[in-house]
């Protein structure tokens, strides 16, 4: 079971906060710090200076800077929001150049590979807490980011033994003031979890979208467009997401193929109360998860 992480209730307005990667996710933490008056300034990092007057104009930052060491100095936060495959590179370099009491948090959908590859390193170590706010969508860049887009979301946080008290509470109250609910597991724990939950769904998505002759599709309506909105997400995003939690996902791909297989039977066998059973059981699933919504488990 995960364990429920206990900010402090109230973020105390912080100096610096630095963003490196400021598209959907990094542009509306950005505006989520701004809107609440959570920061005195944030500083956003990327390597297009014409994205990053964008974010300016749109709010979710202060200033924009390429150069990692010039963001990062006086930094109390650094929020990594690059793709999986960069992240862990980019926590080095932070805690390379960023001030020794700073706070290093990430938004990956991955953890396991990003946190031993960050432990590897002493200085990181001692910074880093990883995170993973579930609260994207199949938009991106900075022009679809929204303050609110945390708000009831759950950020989950994955320390280890070697992750210091200190700086993980500071990440529960950076990420409980921006308006998530946290929980925390280990890294492991994260990415099985996930993979069922979010990479298997974007997995089926695509493959259901793929499935389809383009011929066909006038005659698609509101199953077709519901069930595929995700396929819609970056393909180079979610190949890196894939290959970096590939042994879960594939084993969330097997759970899916035993489900399909058992329609599969039922089918073969003419079995109308094999394909009843079936349905039901999903349908029951699907109730649980709208009466979590409707309790406010999933947005309070």
């Amino acid at each position: 079971m995960a364990n429920l992480g206990k900010g402090s209730g109230v973020l105390e307005r912080l100096g610096t906060v630095a963003i490196i990667g400021v598209g959907l996710i990094g542009g509306s933490i950005g505006q989520a710090l701004r809107s609440r008056g959570l920061a005195a300034r944030v500083v956003g990092i990327g390597r297009d200076p014409a994205r990053l007057a964008e974010a300016v104009q749109l709010g979710a930052i202060d200033t924009g800077t390429t150069e990692l060491a010039r963001g990062v100095d006086g930094a109390e936060v650094v929020v990594v929001c690059t793709p999986v495959t960069r992240i862990a590179d980019d926590v080095r370099d932070v805690a390379e150049f960023g001030p020794e009491g700073v706070l290093i948090t990430d938004a990956g959908s991955t953890k396991q590979r990003i946190v031993a590859a960050v432990e590897l390193d002493p200085r990181s170590r001692a910074c880093f807490v990883g995170g993973h706010p579930i609260a994207g969508s199949e938009r991106k860049g900075v022009a679809s980011a929204a303050p609110d887009l945390f708000d009831g979301k759950a950020c989950i946080l994955t320390p280890t033994e070697n992750t210091p008290p200190e700086r993980l509470q500071r990440a529960r109250d950076f990420w409980s003031g921006l308006g998530c609910r946290l929980i925390e597991l280990s890294p492991r724990k994260h990415d099985s979890a996930l993979a069922l939950t979010s990479h298997l769904p974007h997995a089926v998505a695509a493959a259901l979208a793929g499935s389809i002759p383009r011929e066909t599709l006038t005659m698609a309506a509101g199953a077709y467009r519901d069930g595929t909105r995700v396929a819609g997400s970056d393909g180079s995003l979610w190949a890196g997401i894939f290959r970096e939690n590939r042994a879960p996902i594939l084993e969330s791909l097997k759970t899916f193929r035993d489900s399909l297989a058992g329609l599969e039977s039922a089918l073969e066998a003419d079995d109308e109360r094999g394909i009843i059973a079936w349905w039901e059981h999903a349908k029951n699933r699907r109730a649980h998860f709208d009466s979590l919504n409707d309790s406010g488990s999933l947005n309070r």
